[in-house]
C-alpha cells in the first residue's frame, strides 16, 4: 500500500509542475473535507480548476482516466462545492483529469483532459444525479 501511495504522490507532484509550467496558479494540493479529497485546486484564466490526477503503472490494464466514474465525479463535485463555500471562492469551476503513467522509476503525463466532465445536478423530485447538459 505504501508504494501505491508514493506512486500517486509522485504523479501529483509531476502534475503540479506541469500545470505551473502552463501558467496555472496552484492553490491547494490534497485538500480534504470530511471523507472527500481534491488532488489539485488551481486557478487559470479566471476559473477555479479542480484537477483529478490518476497515476498507474505502465502494465495496468485500464487507462488511468477511466477510473473517474460517476461515483468519483459526485465526490469531486461535493468536495469542490465545500471548497468554494469554505474558501469563499466566487468564480466558475472546471474539472480536469491528468493521467500519469509510471514506467520503472520514471513518470510521464500522457493526457490532460480539460473540462473532463460537467457536475451532475440533483433532480427536483429525485435524490439521484442527472448529468448536466450544456446548451
Amino acid at each position: 500500500m505504501a508504494e501505491r501511495n508514493e506512486t500517486g504522490k509522485q504523479g501529483e507532484r509531476l502534475a503540479c509542475s506541469y500545470l505551473e509550467g502552463k501558467g496555472y496558479l496552484i492553490l491547494d494540493v490534497n485538500w480534504h473535507f470530511r471523507h472527500y479529497e481534491l488532488d489539485i485546486v488551481a486557478s487559470f484564466g479566471g476559473e477555479m480548476v479542480v484537477v483529478e490526477v490518476k497515476t498507474r503503472s505502465y502494465d495496468y490494464l485500464v487507462a488511468p482516466e477511466l477510473a473517474v466514474d460517476m461515483r468519483k465525479i459526485r465526490r469531486l463535485v461535493i468536495a469542490a462545492d465545500a471548497y468554494c463555500r469554505i474558501k469563499n471562492v466566487d468564480m466558475p469551476v472546471r474539472f480536469d483529469i491528468i493521467s500519469v503513467i509510471k514506467t520503472g522509476s520514471s513518470y510521464k503525463i500522457v493526457e490532460h483532459i480539460d473540462d473532463a466532465f460537467y457536475p451532475p445536478v440533483t433532480c427536483r423530485n429525485s435524490s439521484s444525479f442527472a448529468p448536466y447538459q450544456k446548451h
